[in-house]
């Protein structure tokens, strides 16, 4: 049985509930545990899955949170730069999953947050999950 880290940038709570939930279900329903912690917003993520990596707690990792575009440039390196410290994490071999939803307005989160709709909490969770099995696979 894996462990599973979910990171959420709590900023939207009642979109991030709508990820929790679905990724809580997708780990669960696989047979796994879970824990979750929070952060101040999406640019924090990556940096508290490095942090809880060298802890040596878990398995594989999901970033959850939502950016929704204003009427400044902060959107752009906001999505941006969380997706890319978590691709970096990625790369060094880490098992993630990226739900942080960058959208228009919250309408667009509202429809990909929904468990009943697109469900990116639970498909975060599941891509973690599937990176860990391949991680796995490689290691033996």
């Amino acid at each position: 049985m894996a462990h599973v880290l979910i990171v959420e940038a709590r900023f939207y709570d009642h979109l991030n509930d709508l990820l929790l939930e679905g990724a809580r279900a997708a780990i669960e329903d696989a047979g796994h545990s879970h824990e979750t912690i929070t952060v101040p917003g999406a640019l924090e993520v990556p940096g508290a899955i490095a942090l809880a990596a060298d802890a040596n707690r878990y398995d594989a990792f999901v970033g959850l949170g939502v950016v929704i575009r204003g009427e400044t440039y902060h959107f752009e390196i906001v999505a941006g730069e969380s997706a890319r410290g978590l691709m970096a994490l990625s790369m060094d071999g880490l098992a993630i999953g990226n739900g942080i939803l960058t959208t228009e307005n919250e309408a667009q989160a509202l429809t990909r947050a929904r468990k009943s709709e697109k469900d990116k909490g639970g498909e975060a969770a599941k891509a973690a999950l599937a990176m860990l099995a391949l991680k796995d696979k490689f290691a033996h």
